[in-house]
């Protein structure tokens, strides 16, 4: 997305999009004309509960599976939430198995989900090793295994790298163990496939503002007989599932928002991925010190990040913002945290390095001329940060 008038492009679609006009227009009239609550009984309830379970189905038919493995969230966040302890605690009450699997380099929506089930629950973590690329290998997975194991949960593709995991032999590897395999799939499922009858997967988190969609709701599909308890409790909606009034406008929303990504999504990909690698070839070649994390080939298709020695990921951003480009830092620097994010640290990253992180990510407003211009202005920000990191 580009302003003409003041030359300023947004590079963070990883971060959220826009939402499509589309939407918004289909969204309108269940904030005022149909407001009607699904959980109520009379005729405007009924409507609204129609409604619902209409989205339900769209929304199933796009995803290959039924509207009954369909569960309505506020957003992928709590997806990760509901899948990874409502079947760990599931499962462990069914059988006692309390060994649960992830990598260093999820989503904190994961990772912090895990650090809890440990540290109040009692629940045994482990983590997968990644290779340089962020991604798993299915043995490496296949050798953790073990018959205690309950529940892994490993992303579709990283948020910070854009790296793409081989999630299908991951769900087989888990399937042939009887272990529950969850993905985080929030950044790949506007383009990726998400055919639930072609991926090996139990459970899958998705969120609509990642999609074109508004903020504020998502998905998580839950394959029939999966063990699941809610994290939520209160009403019966979602089947028991997650219980809450139904934020009908956003489920409507969310319902057209991943109707439409499904449409050219691999015409979509293509030219995105020319786009991307034209920003590739340019930062590296115009960059000295640099590199491309996440694996070169296997990424998302709007998806680059960079590291640049020597430089300051936090005051790069702020440099560029003022240049007009809103972008992104993988490093945690971003919240005044002085340290790297922990998924350049797991990839293998030395400190120097992985303090100068960026992410740009590109989505349907992006010019092939808003690259080029990023291409000629970025190398001039890095040269003065360095200098002001005394390293010029």
């Amino acid at each position: 997305m580009s302003d003409s008038k003041s030359q300023r492009t947004y590079f963070d679609y990883a971060a959220t999009t826009p939402v499509d006009p589309r939407v918004v227009e289909t969204m309108l009239p269940f904030f005022s004309d149909q407001f009607g609550n699904p959980s109520s009984v009379h005729l405007f309830g009924q409507r609204a509960d129609l409604v619902v379970e209409a989205a339900r189905s769209r929304c199933a038919k796009a995803l290959n599976c039924s509207p009954s493995e369909i569960v309505f969230t506020s957003c992928g966040s709590e997806s990760d939430n509901l899948a990874i302890r409502g079947t760990a605690l599931a499962v462990r009450e069914k059988d006692g198995r309390d060994h649960i699997l992830t990598t260093k380099v999820e989503h904190d929506a994961v990772t912090h989900t895990f650090q809890q089930l440990e540290k109040y629950n009692g629940f045994k973590v482990e983590y997968i090793p990644v290779n340089k690329f962020g991604t798993v290998d299915p043995e490496t997975l296949r050798a953790m295994l073990t018959p205690k194991t309950s529940i892994v949960s490993i992303m579709y593709a990283n948020n910070e790298i854009g790296s793409i995991n081989p999630i299908n032999e991951l769900g087989i590897v888990c399937a042939e163990a009887g272990v529950y395999f969850h993905t985080d799939a929030v950044q790949g499922a506007a383009y990726l496939p998400i055919d639930m009858h072609e991926i090996c997967v139990d459970m899958a988190s998705i969120g609509a503002h990642k999609m074109y969609g508004p903020k504020g709701v998502g998905i998580l599909y839950v394959k029939q007989g999966t063990p699941i308890i809610p994290s939520q409790t209160g009403g019966g909606q979602e089947s028991g599932l997650r219980a809450g009034t139904s934020n009908v406008p956003l489920i409507v929303g969310q319902t057209v928002a991943l109707v439409n990504i499904q449409n050219n999504k691999r015409e979509r990909a293509r030219h995105y991925s020319e786009l991307r690698d034209i920003l590739i070839t340019g930062v590296l070649n115009n960059i000295p010190y640099s590199k491309l994390t996440g694996h070169p080939i296997i990424r998302l298709p709007n998806h680059a990040s960079f590291v640049f020695k020597n430089v300051n990921g936090n005051e790069l951003l702020m440099q560029l913002d003022m240049a007009g480009f809103a972008c992104s830092s993988g490093s945690a620097c971003k919240t005044g945290n002085p340290e790297p994010s922990d998924v350049l640290t797991e990839i293998g990253l030395e400190r120097d390095w992985a303090l100068g992180s960026l992410r740009v990510s590109l989505g349907t407003s992006t010019r092939k001329e808003d690259i080029e211009r990023f291409i000629k202005i970025l190398p001039d920000l890095v040269i003065k940060n360095r200098k002001m990191q005394g390293a010029g």
